[in-house]
Formats: structure tokens, sequence, C-alpha cells
């Protein structure tokens, strides 16, 4: 029986290029559970878009003495183009600049406001004296309370993941000038969390045996300390107007309007679609919502957001939260600043998307952070992309074109040995559905490579080039079974390799997409005439490529 799937992923604050970390954060596992949930003729609807109103932005603008909206024209086109090029197959990817989106945050502000959830309160807020402005929260630094970590910022420490107040931060500074701000009182529009800690911790009750270990507790152990009330307007000009007379020089704050995004755009995708209700059916009728983000923003969506929910009502709460650790890069944080990254544009611009889907999938940091270095990604390209998975899928059609004029061979009565590896190849499917279904993605990618060197094995073992002298009966039945096994790959790689696995799906004589032929075993009928084949991925020079690539970083940065 097919499912609903909702995948909501991390908004990105669209003030740079997209980096690796970026990417096997939350984006390349979002994609991965997209297409597998497609494969299994699941409906889903995947949505994210840029963040354009986050202060990341006005601070780069301000930085370069331009607007915000033209440091929006310059990277949401990029970030497009960089997620059509790594194969992230969104169902919409939009921004928070639509009047859609605002139109559904105000809506969301009024109706928590008539229910009480949203009140009119005071609160400090730091005003810096030498810019005469008052400091959106990420204009504040300073050491955190909690862990001592000196360079929080004032919405959220970076290193213990608690959120903040810049009036909780231990000496707070100004980061324009570097001055300590005043605080100052101010009215602003209040969000009354501490009414949903009751309801928070009976819903977080059951996730334990679903949810990630890091991430319900966490959570659990954050709401059972007690919720304190936050404001959600701040003294900015830029982003969602706040829908009361006598506020309009203030706007909501980035932290509550930013996830309204996920409402917002599934009405856009409906809109579009040409059926403005479509997006009742993946929050208001039977539907499993996935919300795939970074450790980093933990509590805006597993308190903040069902929080709204909870008292906007009617809509469907996260049924997971699988958010992920960090990935450091060559032993080392990612670092903006000192230009310690891969940039997503700049990799796209010199190698193949499949090999980084690969690369970033074998190590996601889904319990653990982990990490990316250069030789460990030209290895694993050379050793098991090409080397073990390309290298069975050449060699296998190569001989099919030498051997059997270029058509998959009838196999006759298979013997025990072939029966065993296309029952392994059934159980690697299975396996690998498991894992994915519960986004365990590094154990459903081990089982497809696990596959991979079974086939080798057997290959070798079997030895086709031999018995094609002798037994010709026996070579069709080696190399139809390793055609199947071939075709089972293809399946399994699919949600991780999407460009080689569409290329190899032609190789096999099939034609479509991969996707509509179901999560499933199917072979090719014998008989069938197969294309030349062409190599599925490239080997790259180890030396070459770790010492351009690590030079692009800078090594010995401070």
């Amino acid at each position: 029986m097919s499912e609903r799937i909702f995948i909501g992923v991390a908004w990105p604050y669209v003030n740079g290029p997209l980096h690796l970390g970026h990417v096997a954060g939350c984006y390349l596992p979002a994609d991965i559970f997209a297409r597998y949930h497609r494969m299994k003729g699941n409906e889903v609807l995947m949505v994210s878009g840029s963040d354009q109103h986050g202060t990341p932005i006005t601070v780069r603008a301000d930085k370069e003495k331009t607007t915000p909206q033209a440091v929006v024209d310059r990277f949401h086109p990029e970030f497009l183009e960089n997620w059509e090029r790594l194969g992230i197959s969104w169902d919409i990817y939009t921004s928070t600049g639509t009047a859609n989106h605002r139109e559904t945050a105000q809506d969301m502000f009024l109706k928590l406001r008539e229910k009480g959830y949203i009140y009119e309160g005071t609160m400090l807020l730091p005003y810096c004296e030498k810019d005469q402005r008052y400091l959106p929260d990420r204009y504040v630094n300073g050491t955190c309370p909690h862990c001592g970590f000196e360079n929080a910022r004032g919405d959220q420490c970076d290193n213990c993941g608690k959120p903040l107040d810049p009036a909780d931060l231990v000496s707070p500074r100004c980061s324009l000038c570097g001055t300590t701000p005043q605080f100052r009182e101010r009215r602003h529009f209040m969000l009354k969390l501490s009414a949903f800690g009751g309801p928070l911790l009976e819903w977080l009750s059951d996730k334990g045996s679903r949810w990630r270990p890091n991430v319900v507790n966490f959570t659990t152990k954050f709401v059972s300390q007690g919720l304190q009330d936050r404001a959600i307007t701040r003294d900015i000009a830029w982003g969602v107007p706040v829908p009361v007379a006598g506020w309009e020089d203030r706007r909501i704050y980035v932290w509550f309007e930013a996830v309204i995004g996920y409402l917002s755009a599934s009405k856009e995708w409906a809109a579009r679609r040409g059926e403005p209700e479509a997006w009742r059916r993946f929050w208001q009728e039977e539907c499993k919502a996935y919300y795939f983000i970074g450790k980093d923003n933990i509590p805006f969506h597993t308190i903040i957001w069902p929080a709204m929910l909870m008292g906007y009502e009617g809509l469907s709460l996260p049924y997971d939260v699988p958010a992920n650790e960090f990935l450091n890069l060559e032993g080392r944080q990612f670092s903006t600043s000192r230009n310690w990254a891969v940039w997503l544009p700049d990799y796209l611009a010199r190698y193949d998307p499949d090999p980084l889907r690969y690369a970033l999938a074998a190590t996601m940091p889904e319990t653990s952070d982990s990490d990316f270095s250069w030789q460990e990604f030209v290895r694993r390209n050379n050793n098991e992309l090409v080397g073990t998975y390309g290298n069975l899928a050449h060699r296998v059609l190569t001989f099919t074109q030498r051997t059997f004029q270029g058509q998959v061979p009838r196999p006759g009565e298979l013997d025990a040995r072939s029966n065993e590896l296309l029952g392994k190849a059934e159980e690697a499917l299975g396996e690998a559905d498991r894992s994915l279904a519960l986004c365990h993605f590094r154990a459903a990618l081990g089982a497809a490579m696990g596959l991979a060197h079974e086939a080798n094995r057997y290959l070798d073992e079997m030895a086709p080039w031999r018995t094609a002298k002798t037994d010709l009966p026996a070579t069709a039945r080696t190399v139809y079974t390793s055609i199947a096994v071939i075709a089972t790959l293809k399946t399994l790689m699919y949600p991780f390799l999407p460009f080689s696995s569409q290329r190899l799906h032609g190789m096999l004589g099939f034609t479509g997409e991969v996707q509509a032929m179901g999560w499933r075993t199917r072979a090719p009928e014998p008989g069938t005439l197969l294309p030349p084949p062409e190599a599925l991925f490239v080997k790259l020079d180890e030396e070459e490529v770790v010492k351009q690539e690590t030079a692009r970083l800078g090594v010995g940065a401070g």
C-alpha cells in the first residue's frame, strides 16, 4: 500500500555559495530519501527554498555596501543551478521572498495571536550607540552562558546548539564595530512557548524508537528544563511585515518566519500545478512528514515549529527529524571566513556529480561528525566506483558484446551458484529497503556495494572468458546472471547515483526513467539487444587531484 511522504529540507541562507558541509548535512540525504520513496511508488512532496530574510544576508549587504535584495539576486539563481547539476530533485525550490510566503507567514502570526499564543511584551534589546541602531540577534556575539563558547551568536550557540537571546550572552559585543551594546526595553510580539512544554513532552514520548538518539535526547532535555517565551519581531526593515497597525517599523523575525516556508512552499507547489488545494493532502490528511536538517537546527524543528503547528491546529506534526551531525574538511571545521571549504560551484565545474554524492553518502555524518578529504574522495572514486562497481558493469557488458553479439543470452537452467548470487541480490534489495526507510543511508549504500563485491567474486570464480571456449551454455548462464545482478545494482544505486544509474539503465536495454521501474529486481529479457557500453565513472589522478585541491584550500591558513 502506497504512502504519502512530505520532505521538508532546511532553507539555506542565500548569502554566499553552498559548500559540501551543506550538501552532506541535509540536501543529499533528503534527495536520496525522496528518490527511494518515489521508486517505491509513494506520493512524495519535497520542498525547500532560499531563506532570504536571515540576518546573514543583511550582514553581507552591510559589508559590501549593497542591498539585501542584491545579495539574494546574486546567489539564488546560483543555488537553483547547483541543485540541478547535483541532481537534487525538488518538487519545488522557492524562496521566502514570495507574496505567497508573506501571506502564509502573516496568517500563521495572526491565527496564533488570535488564540493568545502571541502577545505584546517587553524585552531587552541590544542597542549600539556607535552605529545608532538596534542590533538583530546575529549582530551580537559573546560568550555562551551554557557552555562557555566565546564566539556564540545572539540567536544560538554553534557549540552546544542552545537557542539564545543577546541578553543571555556574557560580554556581548556588536559584530559591526566591536563595542559593548546597551540593552534597552522595547515592545515586541512574543511567542508563548511556555504554553507548549506539556504538549511537546507528550508528543515526544514515543519518538525514542524512531528518532535518532541525539535528536530526541537533546529535545526532551531542553523541553524538560522549561521553555521560555521568545520575541518573534525585530527592529529591522528587511523581512515579512508585521500585520498589525502601528508596527510598520518592525518585521516578523526570521527564526519564526522561515520554518513557515515548509507550509508556504507546499501551497505554492499546489498553485503551480493548478490544484490550489493539493497541499492539504500533505498537511491535513494521512502523511508522514520528515524534516532533514543539520544538528544546529534541531530546536527550531523539534520544539518551535511543532509548537507553532500545535497552536495553529489542523496541520501535521513532524513524523521524524533525521538531523545529521557536521561534516568536517580535512580534519577541520568548515570555515567560510578562512576559505576552508569546498564550494559546490567549484566542485561541479571540475568533476561529475555522482562521485561526490557517493563519497558524501559513504561518510554521511548520521550519528557523529565525519570528515571529507580529497585523498579519500579519490580513493572511493577509483577503488569503489571505478574499480568495483563500474568495472563490474563494463566488463560484463563488453563481454556480452564480444561473445553474444550484444544480446542478453538465454541462461537455460541456473546452477546453485548462480541462484545463490541472485538470492543475495534480493537480500541486498531488502536490506537497503529497510535501511532507507529508517534514514540509514550509509547502511543502504553498504548493502549495494556489498552486492557489487559479491558479483565480482562470482564473475572471477565462474570465469566466462575461459568457459566461452569450451562451454557456451555455462558462459550464457554466468553472463545472464551477472547482467541480472547489475540491473539490481542499478536500482539500488539510483537514489545515490542518479546520473550513472540512468546511463546504466540505457546500457541494459531499458527505456524511460529508472524511477518508473520501481524498487524491484528486473533483468532485461533474454535476446534484448544492448547498445555498446560506456564507462560509468572516470578514474582520477590521485596525486594531481589531491595536490591541486588542497592547494585551493589554502593549507596553513590560520
